[in-house]
């Protein structure tokens, strides 16, 4: 793996802090979580200027993984990065991702979650067609990136296999 830096992006529930955390331990790379720039432990969340800031701070760095989507936020990620990891996975496997993590402590979020809330459940439903379409536009505007688009968990845990 010749990349210092890397994203990971796609659908809540995809399991992006998952294949983030392999990476990690592949590379030995840090690696940040966008959730926990932008969530608090009492469910708020810090201002826009203050998630700005955190994550300016961490792009100046020399060697990151950054795990989330954040879209308003994915060009500046895409101008810094070497490497990106879009795991484009079916709603049906996200939404059970995401209930799969009802309950669990996690590393990637301040709280642990304890139901899949309509509002929440509702995005990951409408991710395909509302937030997809942006992300593959933004993906071509940056075409000399290495670039991993995963469909299934069984390819991206066999590219984590084979590097």
């Amino acid at each position: 793996m010749n990349f210092k830096r890397a994203i990971v992006i796609g659908s809540p529930g995809a399991g992006k802090s998952v294949f983030a955390r392999a990476l990690r331990a592949k590379t030995g790379l840090p690696l940040y979580y966008l959730d926990m720039l932008w969530h608090k432990p009492d469910k708020t969340t810090v201002s826009r200027d203050e998630f700005d800031k955190s994550l300016k701070e961490i792009l100046a760095r020399d060697r990151w993984i950054i795990d989330g989507n954040y879209g308003r936020t994915l060009q500046p990620r895409m101008e810094r990065c070497d490497a990106v990891f879009l795991l484009d996975y079916p709603k049906e496997l996200c939404l059970a991702g995401a209930a799969a993590r009802i309950g669990k402590v996690r590393e990637d979020l301040p709280w642990v979650e304890d139901e899949l809330d309509e509002e929440f459940r509702q995005w990951i439903e409408e991710f395909p067609e509302k937030q997809l379409p942006g992300i593959y536009s933004t993906l071509q505007l940056y075409p000399n990136k290495e670039t991993h688009i995963f469909k299934t968990r069984e390819q991206a845990t066999a590219w984590l296999e084979k590097n």
